[in-house]
């Protein structure tokens, strides 16, 4: 696929998707999400080959395994994307702890 096809797609210029290439700008996971999708692809395919998932201070190394389970499928990659544009810091809080009383991992409330 073009860059200007992509970039049609994105509804951003060619110039932005040539910097998302290069690297010269971020890409936020919500336009991450954005791209698997007009790639028709999983978001995980973009980890692939990597040795390790790079976190932020404070996250232990043992959800890597977490992080890479929920970008591995749509639900988690979505979910992720769509969490990430919640701006109000309450709200992103009140959504974690609607996650964690509905999962059925016991051991989800000790993580974060």
């Amino acid at each position: 696929m073009s860059q200007e096809k992509l970039a049609e797609l994105l509804g951003v210029t060619f110039q932005q998707v040539q910097k998302y290439e290069k690297g010269v700008n971020r890409i936020a996971a919500s336009r991450l999400f954005d791209i698997s999708a007009a790639l028709d692809m999983p978001v995980a395919r973009f980890f692939e080959g990597l040795s390790s998932v790079r976190l932020g201070p404070g996250v232990a190394e043992t959800d890597d395994d977490y992080i890479h389970d929920a970008l591995a499928t749509p639900e988690g990659a979505q979910l992720i994307a769509l969490f990430a544009a919640i701006k109000n810091s309450k709200v992103r809080r009140r959504v974690v702890e609607l996650v964690k009383a509905l999962s059925d991992d016991p051991e989800a409330t000790k993580r974060g």
